[in-house]
């Protein structure tokens, strides 16, 4: 038997990237109470060090509402704020940049001390590196995203949101699907090719899904068409195609009209998959998995449509947000199953093949 401390897989190592993933989830929740209380800008400036601390004294208060009142979000959004509501909001993105880079040191610190004990399985050292440098670019992202909305914008740029969204999601998939070989180990069967490409399909489905989700979100497009299934009475409501190819990126009719159709063909190829699963009846688990991401995924849309026609409260917000992660969890798992399985599927009667 292999040791669990080492070489070919690590439980230790698992946990400690399950519970990063955990981080991240919440890390993708705090964003979005962040962005639906109009908090994201009300830090002005990027320091990864310094900035760790928040204002201390009255005159360090005072010096960052200044900062803020100079950016056209207050003067076109919230002029007249207090100092009060100024820190009721300058809380929420300060505690998101903290959580930011306490993830940071949760991720860097074990992966130090697991390859100085060297109880980091080997085929799993690059994995970690490129994930501790998307970390980093994370950051990097995030003030790019902020600092689209100092001076032109009263917010920041939807695609630049979508870009933030979708990197946090990717890291979260790669610490899912790496803690899973860590826990489980090398697997070195081969995988139905068939049935992994339905299984791939849809889980970027899903990450599309959230990318358009971001858009949504940007273009504050949640608050308006808040009726369902119609928009405003219409199939699509007007779209300002002027804009061209940024009708894409900006228009809000446009990117919740994109939302809702991608969720519905969500639904149906979840369905779908999940019906082919039972009909073949797969060995290994992957029956359950598929149910569970297909349930994931009705879950997802009825909770989306009562976000949306309540006009997007913040627990509903955030509650929606969450579940898109949890689904793309779901249909991580569902892809890593398929991949390291060899299931049989079974036709009623003698004759059985392999998908």
């Amino acid at each position: 038997m292999k040791r669990l401390g080492g070489g070919d897989r690590s439980r230790a190592v698992a946990v400690w990237l399950f519970v990063t993933a955990a981080l991240v989830l919440a890390m993708v929740v705090v964003g979005g109470v962040t962005r639906l209380t109009g908090s994201g800008l009300s830090i002005t400036e990027w320091k990864p060090i310094m900035g760790v601390l928040p204002p201390m004294t009255v005159a360090d208060w005072a010096e960052a509402f200044e900062k803020y009142r100079a950016i056209p979000q207050y003067e076109q959004v919230n002029a007249g704020m207090t100092l009060g509501e100024f820190k009721g909001i300058f809380w929420w993105e300060w505690f998101h940049r903290l959580l930011g880079r306490l993830i940071g040191g949760v991720f860097a610190l074990p992966f130090a001390a697991f390859l100085i004990l060297r109880r980091m399985p080997r085929r799993l050292i690059v994995r970690c590196v490129v994930l501790l440098g998307l970390g980093g670019l994370q950051g990097l992202i995030g003030w790019w995203m902020v600092s689209s909305g100092l001076s032109e914008r009263v917010d920041v740029a939807p695609e630049r949101l979508a870009v933030h969204l979708g990197l946090a999601l990717l890291i979260f998939m790669g610490l899912i699907w790496t803690g899973l070989e860590a826990w489980n180990g090398e697997e070195h069967s081969r995988h139905p090719v068939g049935w992994s490409r339905g299984a791939a399909i849809l889980l970027g489905a899903v990450f599309l899904q959230c990318l358009l989700g971001g858009l949504v979100a940007g273009a504050k497009a949640g608050f308006v068409y808040t009726d369902w299934p119609l928009m405003n009475g219409e199939v699509l409501a007007p779209v300002a195609w002027s804009k061209g190819a940024l009708a894409f990126l900006h228009d809000q009719a446009l990117v919740q009209f994109n939302h809702r159709i991608m969720a519905y063909g969500l639904l149906v190829g979840g369905t779908l998959y999940a019906l082919q699963a039972w009909r073949w009846r797969l060995a290994e688990g992957l029956g359950a998995a598929a149910f569970a991401l297909a349930a994931a995924l009705w879950l997802q849309a009825a909770l989306g449509v009562v976000t949306l026609i309540n006009a997007v409260p913040l627990w509903l917000g955030a509650l929606h947000q969450a579940g898109a992660a949890l689904v793309l969890a779901v249909a991580t798992v569902n892809l890593w199953l398929v991949r390291r399985s060899q299931p049989r599927l079974f036709m009623s009667g003698p004759r059985s093949r392999v998908l």
